[in-house]
Parts: structure tokens; C-alpha cells; sequence
């Protein structure tokens, strides 16, 4: 089994501000903005808010977001994020172009996982109003994963419950690199558990190095041994891993330790 980390929601350039976590320890991905995409950040929902309504309550000044702005939903891993879901929703992850040619070179498969993560801010309720908490660190955590059951690609039948996301719309579903991921009904490694979902805060899941900043991680010793794509021995500096700038997934050689460190992580949530 492969791991994927794969980098998801705002950033600086796309959104222009961290994800929240909130107080009840969510990690809400907020989706990139993308003119023309097939949902509304008012469509979103996190509770009785939208992500709209979040944005900005954390952004007021936010010019990237308005109510007719959609986002790119992808991964769609959070079942509740619309209030009428299909009966026969099913997570999936899309990917095209440079980024889906990266992940067909380094024969990402089935049974393959992606840990999706992203850049993340704790944030509190001030008189019923979301804020960023005052001194809080910016940070890269794990917010969510799928494992891979069914891959369809340009040119296959893509399946009826794959219809409304994002991948799936003629703009990309044309493209020739064009692929979905399905998750698997329940994990290989712990069928207790769903094969796709999103996790709530922990420090297991953080990726950055305490007191660093969000780019600098705590990885286990042994990921030194692995092939990390867009990484070299040159990216374990001192006592942290530097990770690439640019670069959507990150693929991990198989191997039994890596395997362990994610049965430890889903252990814990």
C-alpha cells in the first residue's frame, strides 16, 4: 500500500487564508475557489452555517469569495457538507493535467491511500462569531483520507453516482488526463472504519514541527529510508522535513513502517 499526502483547500494564492479548525475540533477543508464549477460556497454547510458564512466571519475583507463564487469540491469526502445528498453519494477524489500525469508515473493504484492535508488555523466563537485565534499557529495537518477502490479514467464509463462532482463536469471530464479515485466502502487495514472520511484535530495528524513554521514537519526517522516524490535525503534538514512548495501529491513507497504509522493514526481517531 502506497500513501499519498496529498495538499487540499485555501492557501495563499487560492482563498488567501488557513481552513479553520474549529472549536469543536473539525477540520473544515475549505475548497478552492474555481469560476464556473458545479457548487456555491452557499451550498456548503458546515452545522447551520454555510462555508460562505464562515469565510467571512474569519475573512470579512476576503475579495476572493462572494455569494455567486464556486468552489472546487475536491476531494468530496464530507457527507454532510450538503444538506440533500444523493442516496448513492460516494466519496471520490479527482485529479487532471501535470498532477494526474505525477500520480499515473508513480503507479498510484488500488488499495492505495491518500491522506489529504492542508493549511490550518485554530479558530473561536466571539459573541456567536467564528474568529482566528489570537496568536495561533499556521499549520499543515491531515485532515481527511480515502482509500482507493475504483479508478476511471478518460475514456471509461464514469458511474451514475459520480455525476455531480467536479471531475466529472464536461470541463474536465473531456480533458485526456482525467481521473476519479473511488473510496472504498470500509478501510483493508480496519474494516471498523470508513474507506473515506474526515478526521477531527489531533496532534497525531499535525505534519508540522511544533514551534516551526507549517512547512517544516515531524516525520518518524524510518521515512528517511522511503521515496517520497518531489523529496530527496535533502529535505530532512537537522530535526525536521522540509517539504516541497510546490507539488500536489506526495507519493510514499510501500513499506510494512508505513503501513504501522497509519494504522497508528486511524487507531487514534
Amino acid at each position: 500500500m502506497k500513501v499519498i499526502l496529498s495538499r487540499k483547500g485555501f492557501d495563499s494564492q487560492y482563498g488567501g487564508q488557513p481552513s479553520p479548525i474549529l472549536p469543536d475540533g473539525t477540520l473544515l477543508s475549505l475548497p478552492i475557489p474555481q469560476a464556473d464549477d458545479t457548487v456555491k460556497f452557499t451550498e456548503l454547510y458546515y452545522g447551520q452555517k454555510s462555508y460562505y458564512e464562515i469565510v467571512k466571519e474569519l475573512n470579512p475583507k476576503n475579495l476572493q469569495i462572494n455569494i455567486a463564487t464556486t468552489a472546487h469540491l475536491d476531494p468530496d469526502i464530507r457527507h454532510s457538507c450538503f444538506k440533500n445528498r444523493n442516496k448513492n453519494w460516494k466519496p471520490i477524489f479527482g485529479q487532471s493535467g501535470a498532477a494526474q500525469g505525477h500520480l499515473r508515473n508513480q503507479n498510484v493504484s488500488t488499495n492505495d491511500l491518500f491522506l489529504f492535508f492542508g493549511w490550518f488555523k485554530q479558530t473561536e466563537l466571539i459573541n456567536g462569531k467564528l474568529r482566528y485565534k489570537l496568536g495561533s499557529a499556521n499549520l499543515h495537518i491531515i485532515y481527511g483520507y480515502l482509500q482507493v477502490d475504483k479508478i476511471f479514467c478518460f475514456g471509461d464509463n464514469f458511474p451514475d453516482y459520480a455525476s455531480a462532482h467536479s471531475h466529472c463536469d464536461p470541463k474536465h471530464k473531456n480533458l485526456s488526463s482525467n481521473c476519479i479515485y473511488v473510496g472504498k466502502e470500509n478501510l483493508t487495514f480496519n474494516p471498523n472504519l470508513k474507506g473515506a472520511d474526515t478526521f477531527k484535530f489531533s496532534k497525531k495528524i499535525m505534519l508540522t514541527k511544533n514551534g516551526m513554521t507549517k512547512g517544516k514537519w515531524d516525520l518518524p526517522n524510518f521515512f528517511r529510508e522511503l521515496n517520497i516524490s518531489y523529496h530527496t535525503q535533502n529535505s530532512f534538514v537537522d530535526n525536521y522535513f522540509k517539504s516541497a512548495d510546490k507539488g500536489q501529491e506526495f507519493v510514499i513507497q510501500s513499506d510494512p513502517r508505513l503501513t504501522e504509522w497509519a494504522k497508528e493514526i486511524f487507531e487514534e481517531h
